[in-house]
C-alpha cells in the first residue's frame, strides 16, 4: 500500500460514520470518508438521549454542543390515550451529573457539526463522492469503487472498510445479511410547526410521547430551536397506510431491497391521514392549534431490522448500516454513536496488532446487541400495552433501572433485574384479560 492510501475507509458521513472515523483518526491512522451528499442535508431522528454524552465527550464535541442553539432536553414524558400525563422522567433527578442534560437537534446542523469535527481530527472527507461497490478478495473486503460528481470512477484500497451507509447498508445488501424484525413493522408520518405550544422551564425541551385513542399509534412532540416543533405519528405500517384504501407496497424482502425509501403517496394523502390521527390525539391537536405548519409532510417505513453479522474480514457495520430499532425512546443517534465508538475501538486495537479479522473487528458485537435487545424489550412492551406507570408504582425500587434504560444506559448487566418482575406483571395482566 502506498503512503497516501488510507488504512481505514468509512462509507457515509452520518453520526455513526463521523464517530468511527474521528476516534480512529485520533490514534494517528489515516482515514478517508466518502459521503455522497453535500451537508447540510435533511435527516430525521432529532432527539438525543443522555448516554450520548460520553461518546460526544470522546469526540471533543461537548463544547460545540454547549455553544450551539440546540434546545436543552432534561426529560421525557408519556401521555396515555386518555390524555393522562405520566410523572416526567427527569434525567437529572436520577443521575445528578451534567450528562443528564442532553439536546433536541436539527439533524442537518448536528450531522454537519459532527462531520466537520471529524475533518478537524484529521479525517479526509470526500463530499459528493458515491461508493458504488465494496471490493472483496475472497471473503475479505479490500477496498471500494467510487464515483465523483463528474462521473469519474476510481478505486481506493484500505485495511478496513467501515460501512456507515445508513439504512441502504451496502455490505448488508451485497451479502444478503438483513433480517427483518417480525414484530416491529412501523411507519412514521411527520411535519413541523412554527409557534406551536412550548412548555417552560426545565420542561421546555422535553420529548413528549403521546398515545393515540385506541392505542393504534403514538405521536412524538419534539421542540427544536427557531420556534419549530417536530410532530410525527408512528403506527403499524399496515394500519397507517394500507388500511385506508391506498395502494402502498408492504414490506420489501431483504434480498431485493436497498434501504427503506419514503412512501410514494401525495401530500394530500399524507395530510388526510395526519389529520385523522391528530383527531385521535386531542392533546397534540390542541398544542399545534396555536401554530402553523412550517414544512411539507414526510413519511417513511420504520421497519426494524439488523444484520446477521456486525463484521467480517476487513469490514464492519455501524449505525443503521448494522440495524435499526424503532423511533420510540429516541435511541437512533445513541446506537449510531455507540456502535461507531465500539467499532472504532476494535479497529484501532486490530490495526495496532495487525489483526483485521472478523473476530477482531466484530468483538464488540455481542455486547452491543445485548444493549440493543434491552431497548427493544422496552419498545415491544410499550406497543403491547404494558403499563410502566403501574409497574413503577408497584416496584418503586426499579424506577432507577427503568430510567437507566430510558436514558440509554443499556450496556450493563444489572439493568436486567427489571425484566423478571416485568414478566410477572405481564403474566398477571394477561391472566386478567
Amino acid at each position: 500500500m502506498n503512503s497516501t492510501s488510507p488504512q481505514v475507509i468509512v462509507i457515509g458521513g452520518g453520526p455513526a460514520g463521523s464517530t468511527a472515523s474521528t476516534l480512529i483518526a485520533q490514534h494517528g491512522y489515516k482515514v478517508q470518508l466518502f459521503e455522497r451528499e453535500h451537508f447540510p442535508r435533511f435527516h430525521i431522528g432529532e432527539s438525543l438521549i443522555p448516554e450520548t454524552y460520553w461518546v460526544l465527550k470522546r469526540l471533543n464535541m461537548l463544547p460545540k454542543m454547549q455553544a450551539s442553539r440546540f434546545v436543552k432536553k432534561y426529560s421525557v414524558q408519556f401521555v396515555s390515550q386518555k390524555g393522562k400525563l405520566s410523572e416526567p422522567f427527569y434525567f437529572m433527578d436520577h443521575k445528578p451529573h451534567e450528562c443528564s442534560q442532553t439536546w433536541q437537534v436539527l439533524r442537518s446542523e448536528f450531522d454537519q457539526m459532527m462531520l466537520k469535527n471529524a475533518e478537524e481530527h484529521g479525517v479526509q472527507v470526500h463530499h459528493g463522492v458515491r461508493v458504488l461497490d465494496v471490493l472483496f478478495d475472497g471473503d475479505r473486503a479490500v477496498g471500494v469503487e467510487i464515483q465523483d460528481e463528474n462521473g469519474t470512477r476510481g478505486t481506493v484500497h484500505a485495511d478496513v472498510m467501515v460501512d456507515a451507509s445508513g439504512q441502504a447498508s451496502m455490505i448488508m445488501s451485497k451479502l444478503k445479511l438483513r433480517e427483518w424484525d417480525p414484530v416491529l413493522r412501523k411507519a412514521a408520518l411527520w411535519t413541523y410547526f412554527e409557534g406551536a405550544f412550548r412548555d417552560t422551564g426545565r420542561d421546555e425541551g422535553a420529548t413528549l410521547v403521546l398515545q393515540t385513542q385506541g392505542k393504534h399509534g403514538w405521536f412524538w412532540y419534539i421542540p427544536l430551536h427557531n420556534n419549530i416543533i417536530s410532530v410525527g405519528v408512528v403506527a403499524a405500517f399496515d394500519y397507517l397506510f394500507k388500511g385506508r384504501g391506498l395502494s402502498v407496497a408492504g414490506a420489501p424482502d431483504s434480498a431485493s431491497h436497498h434501504g427503506l425509501p419514503t412512501i410514494p403517496l401525495s401530500q394530500q394523502n399524507f395530510e388526510s391521514i395526519y389529520q385523522e390521527e391528530l383527531a385521535r390525539c386531542p392533546a397534540v391537536r390542541e398544542r399545534v392549534s396555536i401554530g402553523k405548519q412550517a414544512d411539507k409532510f414526510r413519511a417513511a417505513r420504520e421497519y426494524s431490522y439488523r444484520s446477521r453479522q456486525v463484521a467480517g474480514d476487513g469490514w464492519v457495520l455501524v449505525g443503521d448500516a448494522f440495524g435499526f430499532l424503532d423511533p420510540l425512546y429516541s435511541s437512533g443517534v445513541l446506537l449510531a454513536l455507540k456502535s461507531g465508538s465500539m467499532a472504532a475501538d476494535a479497529i484501532v486495537e486490530g490495526l495496532n496488532k495487525g489483526d483485521t479479522s472478523a473476530a477482531q473487528l466484530g468483538k464488540w458485537g455481542p455486547g452491543f446487541i445485548q444493549g440493543m435487545d434491552r431497548m427493544r424489550r422496552l419498545v415491544v412492551e410499550y406497543y403491547d400495552g404494558f403499563s410502566f406507570g403501574q409497574f413503577v408504582r408497584r416496584h418503586p425500587h426499579f424506577k432507577g433501572h427503568l430510567t437507566d434504560l430510558l436514558i440509554g444506559d443499556l450496556f450493563k448487566d444489572d439493568v436486567d433485574e427489571v425484566f423478571p418482575p416485568m414478566d410477572a406483571m405481564r403474566t398477571e395482566m394477561n391472566g386478567a384479560d
